[in-house]
């Protein structure tokens, strides 16, 4: 990493750590705080090499989808009291199943979905959220496609494509007229991921700011709109809404 990419890391942990947020609950340290950004308000949640581990989970004991953050405590086990947060991962269908690409556990659940359609997934390029042997990555579906590695260990395809190479997706404007409650993934060049979410309505293009000028995430991906939901046990945060599909979970190492 760059001295520059160095300086600007340290300055969106400082933005986070100067926030106010409690530090630590149960033994969890807090890895969300509030970050205002061009005017609007967001929550920053960010998942360190080293210190976290994250997973993605859909369906509960029964086999079923969860839904929401309540069945999590049975899903996890004993991981559950590790719980730094969680939050909505990708889009579904009415039942609560990945339309696109999802891997859990090192097992693919659903196959990678390249075809047309409408609504945001198929607002092309979409792109995937994964983790391999090599850390975390955000990577267009071709790309992902082109050079997919051998064992993924958890995966979500989602979209639009929020940046590219740390360019706006080519049909994102600069501030759009579409106002909507937003959450996305983006990943920095130390390997950070930072999940974000809107505390407010706000534009496809400040979104995707958000994680370039700020998180300097150069590339990141839309998770979904109007559903958007966080869970911070830290700051004592559950967002409650509409149900929910697929589940980041981010877990604090022992």
């Amino acid at each position: 990493m760059t001295i520059f990419a160095r300086l600007a890391l340290a300055a969106a942990l400082l933005t986070l750590a100067s926030c106010g947020a409690p530090k630590s609950r149960n033994g969890i340290d807090a890895a969300c705080a509030k970050v205002a950004f061009e005017g609007s308000e967001f929550t920053v949640c960010h998942a360190e090499p080293g210190k976290h581990d994250l997973m993605l989970v859909n369906k509960g004991a029964d086999g079923k989808p969860m839904r929401n953050f309540d069945a999590l405590d049975k899903r996890l086990g004993d991981r559950f009291p590790r719980v730094a947060f969680a939050m909505n991962a990708g889009m579904y269908d009415p039942k609560g199943n990945p339309i696109g690409y999802y891997v859990e556990d090192g097992a693919e659940q659903a196959p990678l979905n390249r075809r047309e359609g409408p609504g945001n997934f198929h607002l092309k390029p979409n792109g995937v959220f994964y983790g391999d042997a090599a850390g975390w990555h955000v990577a267009t579906t071709e790309q992902f496609s082109a050079g997919k590695p051998d064992h993924v260990r958890f995966a979500t395809q989602s979209g639009p494509m929020l940046l590219i190479g740390g360019k706006l997706h080519p049909q994102i404007s600069e501030n759009g007229v579409s106002l909507q409650m937003r959450n996305g993934v983006g990943v920095s060049a130390d390997g950070s991921a930072w999940f974000a979410i809107s505390d407010e309505p706000v534009s496809f293009g400040r979104f995707a700011r958000l994680f370039r000028d700020q998180l300097k995430a150069p590339d990141a991906l839309y998770l979904d709109g109007a559903v958007s939901r966080l869970w911070d046990p830290v700051a004592a945060r559950t967002d409650a809404g509409p149900e929910i599909g697929p589940i980041v979970v981010a877990l604090q190492r022992k």
